[in-house]
């Protein structure tokens, strides 16, 4: 008698161009030590972003607010899901210190969906950007939103502040929504990113590749952004935050991001950051001039 072992399905060998140069330079060192001693809170160093360096280098980070506990499970995103904390009401003035302490010239703030509050954490989100423009003049904002479940109402505290930009990711195509995003919808992003165009918002929206779409459905999923009058977008490479996210189905070669990045610009997006390790966040600070 025998007896079958399952065999879990073999990770996919990352490509020879997904390999990250550790950040180096002078303001890097900088900014990193600042971090360090202060104990500053950024994306940039919790999500071990690639392009950490870079950015850093010019003058640009990534904060996250309303705690880093969500209220949504997203098959892709390594956030922890649960019950979040309560609200730090002080937290839009320890922001706006940090990126004084840091002398950021584009600060990028984005947060957990906070379904378990009323207003979404819309409250605390307007207060920040105002807290922040307070002690920095001269820093320019790009707000990475959530989709507030679609209420108008608590976009409308976005639009009344008015950052420089105004994210919020679509992350896959239509067809994967439901299983990558899975308290999320399509069509309520679309429209969010609408709404914000209509009011006069600087838009813009971020894809992530190699999760099992096709070529035609990314340049569907272009063509419907750019149908609600988005301004920007970023896409890049999915990769896998632990084993219990969803796998890579494919590495995308870096020809086919440039082609993306030509589609893109040929429909008339301001700016198309297309790569194997963009993120939402990168080269951010082109984007709000």
């Amino acid at each position: 008698m025998t007896t079958e072992t399952a065999i879990a399905p073999e990770r996919i060998k990352k490509p020879k161009w997904l390999r990250v140069k550790l950040p180096v330079g002078k303001k890097y060192t900088e900014l990193r030590g600042l971090v360090d001693k202060y104990k500053l809170n950024t994306i940039c160093t919790s999500g071990s972003c690639p392009n950490m360096g870079e950015c850093w280098g010019e003058g640009t980070a990534t904060f996250m607010i309303l705690g880093n506990i969500c209220t949504r499970s997203c098959g892709f995103c390594g956030v922890k899901t649960g019950r979040p904390e309560t609200v730090e009401w002080d937290e839009p003035e320890k922001v706006a210190r940090s990126i004084k302490i840091m002398g950021i010239k584009h600060a990028v703030i984005t947060s957990v969906d906070r379904d378990d509050l009323k207003d979404g954490g819309s409250i605390i989100w307007a207060e920040t950007v105002e807290a922040i423009r307070r002690a920095n003049p001269n820093t320019t904002l790009e707000t990475l939103i959530p989709d507030f479940q679609g209420k108008t109402a608590l976009i409308d505290r976005i639009i009344e502040v008015h950052p420089e930009v105004v994210s919020h990711n679509m992350e896959t195509v239509r067809r994967l929504t439901r299983e990558v995003r899975i308290q999320a919808k399509y069509d309520r992003s679309l429209g969010v990113l609408k709404y914000l165009k209509e009011n006069g918002m600087r838009t813009k929206s971020g894809l992530m590749l190699g999760l099992g779409e096709t070529e035609e459905e990314v340049i569907e999923t272009m063509k419907d952004l750019r149908g609600v009058g988005l301004d920007v977008i970023t896409i890049g490479q999915y990769l896998q935050p632990t084993k219990n996210h969803l796998p890579v189905k494919e590495f995308i070669t870096p020809a086919q991001f440039k082609k993306y990045e030509e589609i893109g610009l040929e429909m008339g997006f301001m700016y198309v950051e297309s790569g194997s390790l963009v993120r939402s966040s990168y080269k951010a600070h082109k984007h709000a001039s």
